[in-house]
């Protein structure tokens, strides 16, 4: 039987063998799917707000209320609360319910969370954090990537360099963003460090949140500066390497510190 053909649920009761295997597969499958997809929006929603304060550590969460607002089935609810406690960002407590948590034990570098950081009114508080937890690990990245980085990883980040260059000079915002995305990934890659590397989806959404929060204005030092690293991990050189990044990652940083305002309010 084609699966285009599977009857509805109501109709299994006239469906033997493997038709019928094949139909009550195809609803649950279909059914899970729809929780997931009805999850997901209760999640985003939540997630913002839990990220941006407008609900506080210890607030309770109660899944009549949740599904209330969402017009969401019990189940739905349950889902997204699932998801959330995955990222740290709510517990369950026994006859109390599912509390937030403090943010001390929220996954921070989950891509989902950095997302909702910066799409809330913290947005300048969550980029000015990741680029001090770029400047404490992109420089000792650089280093090691000196010794560690494979040919592939060098003509890559020289490309991006070069790319980055001839993006400036066109004032191609797109082009000039992939091309720093790539460097900076490659780079975390090549230091041969799995916790660096996993910071690369940060680095990204820090790029990605800059350049929407700030005029386009490419600091022709800075892509010089990608230009060093680049020529310092060729060469093998870690402290050159390691000062070179350590200057693209403070002139982020203040540039950042200049331009955006201070976030309001504090966690």
């Amino acid at each position: 039987m084609n699966t285009t053909d599977v009857p509805i649920k109501g109709d299994l009761n006239r469906v033997t063998g493997e038709g019928a295997i094949i139909a009550v597969i195809t609803v649950r499958y279909h059914s899970r799917m729809a929780v997931h997809s009805l999850a997901a929006d209760v999640v985003d929603s939540l997630g913002r707000r839990i990220v941006n304060g407008h609900l506080q550590p210890g607030d309770v969460l109660r899944l009549d209320l949740i599904g209330t607002e969402f017009d969401v089935s019990r189940s739905v609810s349950r889902e997204a609360m699932r998801v959330l406690e995955s990222l740290g960002l709510v517990v369950p407590r026994r006859r109390v319910g599912v509390l937030v948590s403090a943010r001390s034990d929220w996954n921070v570098l989950h891509p989902r969370v950095i997302r909702w950081g910066l799409e809330g009114r913290r947005r300048p508080q969550t980029l000015e954090w990741i680029s001090q937890l770029r400047a404490a690990v992109e420089p000792v990245a650089a280093a090691m990537a000196c010794t560690r980085a494979t040919q592939q990883d060098s003509i890559t980040m020289s490309v991006a360099a070069t790319r980055m260059t001839h993006a400036a000079a066109v004032r191609d915002l797109e082009a000039y963003l992939i091309a720093d995305e790539e460097f900076h990934s490659t780079l975390l890659s090549a230091s041969d460090n799995p916790m660096f590397a996993t910071l690369r989806h940060s680095v990204s959404s820090l790029l990605e949140g800059r350049t929407e929060l700030m005029p386009f204005e490419p600091n022709l030092q800075a892509i010089a500066w990608h230009r060093e690293v680049a020529d310092a991990v060729a060469a093998r050189n870690p402290d050159a390497a390691q000062a070179a990044m350590l200057n693209i990652v403070e002139e982020a940083l203040d540039a950042m510190k200049k331009e955006l305002p201070r976030s309001t309010g504090s966690f």
